[in-house]
Order: structure tokens, then C-alpha cells, then sequence
């Protein structure tokens, strides 16, 4: 479990693709702090770290992975969004986050407005009805609050401090990101299919 309070923009060192997957090699100042085993969301994919060296941790990402969210394209010199899992006695300043990406979306449009830098989001409708203005949604693990729906989508607007910290500040249209959307949306609608 995250929060979506990106800890670290780590830094892609090598992504090695085989048939059964992927390792990705990543250089972050959060290695210190992981031993194999450990969870970490990478652009907001729960990984788990199967190595670590003193400023370098290595996590392997399955077929599925790599099929539902934007991992499999990540080339060398990549900005990923880095983040320690929830500990229990943490302030959740986010909002809950799995690391259970739903799939991706693509930057349509990148606007700025006063400070903000105002990004739209398009997204299957298979996702877009999970998601409710004012309400919460991950991209690239980072927690954002939903401004705005749009046909096709969704409108967020990041704060400087959001640019500065996360892999989002770099994203221009036609960009992919990771989507997740609140897991209580998704709970409820199952719940109801059941019932009905």
C-alpha cells in the first residue's frame, strides 16, 4: 500500500528484456533504504526488489506488468517515480494507493494556468468510469485530484512542488502514463454486479 507521495525520481540505469520479462536497474538514494524483497512503486507499479546495492536496487517486472502499464517502453536515462510502501504509523497525505496500475493513459493536451501546469488525460472508458471529478486518481504513482472529466478523460492541474519532484513535470502530449484509479470505485461496482 502507497500514498502517492513520490519519495525519490530515480534514474532508469538499464532495462533487460527477456521472454519472460524484464529487469529494470535503477539508481536512487531509496536503495539504502530497500532489502531484496522489499515493495517499491515504480511509476506506481508495486515491484519487488530482487537486488540492492548501495545506490542501486534491481526489480523484475512480468509479462503482465509490462503489458498493462508503460514500464516495457522505459529506455536508459528514464525518470521514474519512486515510493516506499505505507508503514503504519505514516501521516497518508495521498490517498490509498495499491500500486495495482488499471492501465495507461495518454497526455492529450499540456497546458499552463497561473502556476499550475494543467495536464489532459485520455483514458478507455473502461477506466474513465471510475474516476469522479474531485475525487482521486494515480498517474505514475503520483496521488493527483481529478479538476475536471472531459469526453475521453480526465483533467489534472500539478503544483510547482509536484513538477519538481515527480516524472510528471517532463510529460508532454503524447506521453504514457501509469492509471490507477480509486480501488473503492471499483469494489462498489462489483459489489453491485453481484447483488443485481
Amino acid at each position: 500500500m502507497f500514498t502517492g507521495l513520490i519519495a525519490d525520481l530515480g534514474t532508469i540505469l538499464a532495462v533487460e528484456q527477456n521472454g519472460g520479462g524484464a529487469t529494470l536497474r535503477i539508481a536512487s538514494a531509496l536503495a539504502a533504504q530497500l532489502a531484496e524483497g522489499d515493495s517499491i512503486a515504480v511509476n506506481g507499479v508495486c515491484l519487488t526488489a530482487t537486488a540492492v546495492e548501495a545506490d542501486t536496487l534491481y526489480a523484475e517486472a512480468m509479462i503482465e506488468t509490462l503489458r498493462r502499464s508503460s514500464l516495457g517502453a522505459l529506455t536508459a536515462g528514464a525518470h521514474v517515480n519512486l515510493e516506499l510502501p505505507l508503514r503504519a504509523a505514516d501521516r497518508l497525505g495521498g490517498h490509498f494507493v495499491q500500486g495495482h496500475v488499471d492501465g495507461t493513459g495518454t497526455i492529450s493536451a499540456v497546458r499552463e494556468e497561473g502556476f499550475a501546469r494543467v495536464l489532459d488525460v485520455d483514458v478507455a472508458p473502461d477506466l474513465a468510469r471510475y474516476v469522479v471529478e474531485k475525487g482521486s486518481v494515480a498517474l505514475d504513482g503520483v496521488s493527483l485530484t481529478v479538476s475536471a472529466l472531459r469526453p475521453g478523460g480526465l483533467t489534472v492541474s500539478l503544483i510547482p512542488e509536484t513538477l519538481q519532484r515527480t516524472n510528471l513535470g517532463e510529460v508532454g502530449e503524447g506521453a504514457i502514463v501509469n492509471v490507477e484509479v480509486d480501488v473503492l470505485a471499483k469494489h462498489i461496482e462489483r459489489l453491485l454486479e453481484v447483488r443485481a
